[in-house]
């Protein structure tokens, strides 16, 4: 045991060692010729993917001491990227929100970042980065304590007739639908744009090495609008937080393909689901009556706010 500990701790540390010179750390904000620290940038970015955050989470989010954050946090209320203000319910809680100009530093921030990794990854082929993504799920998994068999991950061959045939088996079979939602699901996915991937992205979840999970974004008709279509979760697979961790991958690429909303269509029977919208802060705006696929049911419309106009 004492044997493997040593052995872990080496190669841990061997790995930090290679990683934080492959990304700069130590020469940064100069690597990525920002004005931020190294905690500024993150907290930035967790506000950024946050409408509004209380400070109290945020400082126990990051591990972060009050008074580090109550620093950064006036520094940016300084430079006009925040504002602060009391919660509602209770005045003890205060609520951070970025600003426009807030909302813009993140997002060149995170446009640099992503940039120097993609510099990084861009000399690797398609099989050295899925066994890069695996063992960064694996090790991610070890550390948060998520079942390190789930991986998400984009479509491969056989996926999105995969994504037709369990639409209509599953619900079909939970909820009475018959062949015309799954005819639905087949446009759907039909219409679903491979050729833009920097509007429109579909995710596999995989269980075990086999797909149990599915969600896709892709562009409205409306400006500036996304729309998240076809969240699946296999009976047996639900429980361990996958589609939480779909719609969170959705709403960060809307986000991160500079959408201002994120808006979705749903019927009340699924509880479920909606109470995944409502966790990743969709709000419900419309509700109406219908008959579709052979029963009655009330659809519903929900609208995420991504950035303000």
């Amino acid at each position: 045991m004492a044997d493997d500990l040593d052995s872990t701790v080496d190669e841990v540390r061997a790995f930090n060692r290679l990683y934080t010179r492959l990304i700069g750390v130590l020469d940064y904000p100069g690597q990525l010729r920002t004005p931020y620290t190294l905690s500024e940038a993150r907290i930035l970015y967790e506000l950024a993917h946050r409408e509004r955050a209380h400070v109290s989470a945020l400082r126990e989010d990051l591990g972060l001491t009050a008074a580090h954050v109550s620093r950064t946090l006036t520094r940016f209320e300084e430079q006009g990227l925040i504002t602060r203000e009391r919660n509602a319910r209770d005045a003890r809680y205060q609520q951070v929100s970025l600003t426009a100009e807030g909302r813009a530093a993140a997002a060149e921030l995170d446009r640099k970042s992503r940039e120097s990794v993609g510099r990084l990854l861009a000399g690797l082929g398609r099989p050295e980065l899925r066994r890069l993504r695996e063992a960064l799920a694996t090790a991610r998994g070890v550390f948060s304590g998520e079942p390190d068999r789930v991986r998400v991950r984009g479509p491969e061959p056989g996926d999105l007739g995969w994504i037709v045939q369990r639409h209509g088996a599953v619900y079909g079979r939970e909820y009475g639908f018959n062949a015309e939602f799954e005819a639905l699901v087949a446009r759907i996915v039909g219409d679903f744009g491979l050729d833009d991937p920097a509007h429109e992205r579909t995710w596999i979840a995989e269980l075990g090495g086999r797909p149990v999970g599915s969600v896709m974004c892709v562009r409205d008709e409306a400006p500036e609008t996304a729309r998240l279509r076809l969240l699946l979760v296999e009976p047996e697979a639900r429980g361990l937080g996958i589609g939480d961790r779909l719609v969170r991958a959705c709403v960060d690429f809307a986000r991160e393909a500079g959408y201002r909303e994120l808006v979705l269509w749903t019927n009340d029977i699924l509880a479920a689901a909606r109470r995944i919208y409502r966790r990743a802060g969709f709000e419900l705006v419309a509700e109406k009556r219908h008959h579709s696929y052979g029963v009655d049911l009330v659809g519903q419309d929900w609208r995420l706010t991504l950035r303000e106009t």
